[in-house]
């Protein structure tokens, strides 16, 4: 290389430990492109044209309005969330990363997914810690939707109760 070339490194990791340790291995000899994963690579280097890709739009927040399970429902223009029509007391990003996972269309939402929709790319370990909480909440309500771990990929939620 010469004097004027600088390499560019890409880190695809949701993980910031290991954006750190790249850093410190370039101490400063080259630029770090960092992704969450390679769907979300994938979209910076070949965007499609006149379209957003689904990565993109994972970042974007939902349109306001209403997303339910059953009798819980996620009022995001009010910024609400009502079990049986009794407010709970839930943090904003326990309130977005509920309405993800009730919201259309119903998925497994894997963690970098859910990292990069809802906390903005931020370490696993906060989606954990929030998914902890928000199981905290939903335990305390009879009948009411269960957050599933599945191993290695990310989190679902029950199918919502059919109406009677």
């Amino acid at each position: 290389m010469s004097g004027e070339e600088v390499p560019i490194v890409f880190c695809v990791s949701a993980d910031a430990s290991v954006l750190e340790r790249v850093l410190r291995q370039l101490d400063g000899a080259g630029s770090v492109v960092s992704c969450a994963d390679l769907t979300q690579l994938r979209a910076m280097l070949f965007p499609p044209p006149g379209g957003s890709t689904p990565a993109a739009a994972a970042l974007i927040p939902p349109p306001p309005g209403l997303v339910s399970w059953g009798e819980l429902v996620v009022d995001w223009a009010g910024q609400l969330v009502t079990w049986r029509g009794d407010p709970l007391p839930l943090s904003s990003t326990e309130r977005e990363l509920l309405a993800r996972l009730i919201g259309p269309p119903q998925v497994l939402w894997s963690y970098e997914q859910l990292c990069a929709s809802v906390l903005g790319g931020a370490d696993a370990a906060i989606l954990h810690s929030t998914i902890k909480r928000l199981r905290r909440w939903l335990r305390g309500l009879p009948g009411g939707p269960q957050v599933h771990t599945v191993r290695g990929v990310g989190y679902r939620l029950d199918s919502p109760p059919r109406p009677v």
